[in-house]
This record gives C-alpha cells, structure tokens and sequence, in this order.
C-alpha cells in the first residue's frame, strides 16, 4: 500500500522536495520529518494504523500566487542591457575584471556555482555562444547542458512556455540563442528561473558586454569613446545602440542605403539622451577619429540565400587597411566573430597588431560568467 504524490503540485526548486513512491514501512520513518520540514500537512487516512501521518499534496504542496509573484517578481533576467542602469552594468564590468584576474592567476578555488545547473539552448548552433558559457559556468564550479537544435525544437516540437516551466523546475538558470526574439521573451515570462539572452535575431546582449570589457582593457574606458559599426544595421547594432542609451559614448552605425538598424531602437537610443547617435551611409567619414572600428558578417546565419545579393549592395563597406587608416593610428579593430575573411574585412586587417578581435572572443567567457553571477544573486 503506498501514498501517492503528483509532482504537477510541486515546485522543484531548493525550498521543495522531490516526491516519491513511499511504502508504508518508509513513511513511518520519514514522513514526520519530511512534513515538518518542507511545510506540507499531515493528514491521518483511514488504511493507516491510528496516529500514523502521510503526505497530503492536494493543495497544501502548491505554491499560493502571491508567492509565485514574488518569485517572478525577484527573478532577475539578461534580455536587453537597456533594462539596466549604468551603475549595474559598470558593476558588472567590474566583476567580469576581477573573477577574469583570478582565473587567469591559476585560482580555481572560487566555486559559485558549485551543485548549480544550467540548461543552454541552442536553436541556432554556435561556437564561442557553447564554448564560454559552458567552459565559464564549469570553471565556477556549476554543470551546463547543451541542448541543441534537434532536441527541443522549441515551438514545433513542444511550445516554449512550457519548455520555460519544465527547465525551471531542474536548472537554476536558462541560457537561450534563438532566432525569433519573442522565444526570449516568452522563455523570461514563464520561466521561474533567470533567463540569459545568448542572441536573438533582434539583440546580442552578452557580446557588446564582452567588447565594453575588451574597450576598457585595451583603451582604458567605455565612456567617453567613439564606436564605428561598418556593415550591416542587424542585431549587434541593436544592442550598441541600448548600451548607448545607457552609458554615455559617441556610436556611429555606417551602413548601405535600406540596411539600417531598426528605427524604433535608433530613436528610443537617441531619446534617451545619453550618447551621440549616428546612423550614415558613409563609411569614410564614419571612421575618421574612432577609438573602435567594428564589423560582422554582411549575411547572417538564415540570410545566406541573400549573400550574393548583400556582397555587391555592401561594396565599399568593407573593412580595409585604407579604411583604417582614415580610422588614424589609435583606432582598434573589434569584430564579434566568425568572420568572412576577404568579404566585410580583410585578412590584414584582422590580423594586425590593432585587431583585439581574439581577446574579444576571449572576453565572451569573463563578461558571461559576471552576467551570471548577477543574475543569481551571487
């Protein structure tokens, strides 16, 4: 004979405990305990002998909603660095220098994410997106899943709220790169755990967190500093452009006539009042006086039925030793990788002495790792 509990009544998370299948003889010595510890009532049914407890998890086990408000309410996310002030993104900075500098010493004593886990999905694959977040959450001591394009097929295969509520209840966090933007969306909004944007095709948070640590290390600061994107208006225009209406800087996005960033974005940046906002077709006078010069691949990953097309709209787009040169001598190379080498920039260009492009690619792992000691509250 044994008592039965339905875990669709219960939260898996560190304030729950697990339900199982409980003998009789098992319940007599552990159902007191485990009662009393975890708040469910104690209920007296009739089979048992007189005075011996079993779980009730018809509603007592739930959580009310104000609690699970609160949760939500609580739960800290990494979708748009707009959503952040100045003083929490410096902050986070900060971290990214100092947890950076004791890895880098040898130190592998600093473990916050030991007994942690994080579930990472990829419905669009990638290289540096996998290997920092993975290697990054291990190195502080947590374990991340990868969960490819092929096991979940979020939206087709199983809608994605309910992905977002069955990961929340094993994992303490969810890192997701998507296409559409509104799977990040809906993942933050049903998950209870905190969601990390690893890229969306609207916003590449976790990168330009990555190039403000690469700026500060090699220029000596973020503010105060000229930014020049050559290419196209896509996704990682988008998230320069919401750093800018939080941090003060000068941004230029130089682009072709009909590849411009989205205008809702160009003018809530702007609005903001913040930075100094550009958007030209020039590349040539854009450059002129930048501390950074930064490209991306002209197609992205889904637009590659159109690369022919954008290779001869983007002539004269491409990043060059004489576009640097206008950039003047102080002006470093940045660009978020991979690159089509011979397209949006030249192989002397990415290899010069000027290229930060690979401690950049580096810096993935240390601004991540400080993105997700925030959001877990460590």
């Amino acid at each position: 004979m044994a008592a039965i509990c339905s875990h669709s009544t219960l939260r898996s998370d560190k304030n729950s405990l697990p339900t199982h299948f409980y003998s009789a003889r098992s319940l007599r010595r552990s159902v007191k305990f485990f009662g009393e510890l975890s708040g469910f009532s104690v209920a007296y049914p009739r089979r048992f002998p007189a005075g011996f407890p079993s779980i009730s998890c018809q509603s007592s086990a739930t959580y009310p909603p104000s609690v699970v408000s609160q949760v939500k309410a609580e739960k800290k996310d990494f979708l748009h660095l707009s959503d952040f002030d100045k003083s929490t993104l410096l902050k986070i900075l900060d971290r990214a220098v100092e947890v950076k500098a004791r890895l880098k010493s040898g130190d592998r004593t600093f473990l916050p994410f030991k007994g942690k886990t994080m579930a990472m999905i990829f419905a669009k694959p990638s290289m540096r997106t996998r290997v920092s977040f993975e290697t990054g959450f291990f190195l502080l001591g947590g374990h991340a899943i990868y969960l490819g394009p092929d096991t979940i097929q979020m939206g087709k295969r199983e809608e994605t709220r309910d992905i977002a509520r069955v990961l929340s209840r094993y994992n303490d966090v969810i890192m997701a790169r998507v296409f559409g933007h509104q799977d990040i969306l809906d993942l933050a909004k049903y998950a209870t755990v905190p969601v990390i944007n690893g890229l969306s095709d609207y916003n590449h948070p976790c990168q330009v967190m990555a190039d403000a640590l690469t700026m500060i290390e090699h220029i000596g600061k973020l503010e105060g500093t000229k930014v020049v994107y050559v290419g196209d208006g896509n996704n990682m225009v988008h998230s320069w452009l919401l750093l800018a209406s939080v941090i003060p800087f000068h941004f230029v996005c130089a682009c072709p006539k009909g590849f411009e960033p989205d205008k809702h974005t160009v003018d809530k940046a702007r609005q903001a009042g913040v930075s100094k906002i550009e958007i030209t077709n020039d590349p040539k006078e854009a450059v002129k006086g930048a501390d950074v010069v930064y490209s991306d691949v002209w197609a992205s990953m889904g637009q590659k039925e159109e690369a022919e097309y954008r290779r001869q709209a983007f002539q004269g787009f491409q990043v060059n030793e004489e576009l640097m040169n206008l950039a003047g001598s102080k002006a470093y190379f940045m660009h978020c990788l991979p690159a089509e080498r011979g397209v949006e920039v030249t192989d002397e260009v990415i290899e010069a002495p000027n290229s930060i492009v690979f401690p950049q690619a580096e810096n993935r792992m240390h601004a991540q790792n400080a993105i997700m000691l925030h959001v877990l509250g460590l």
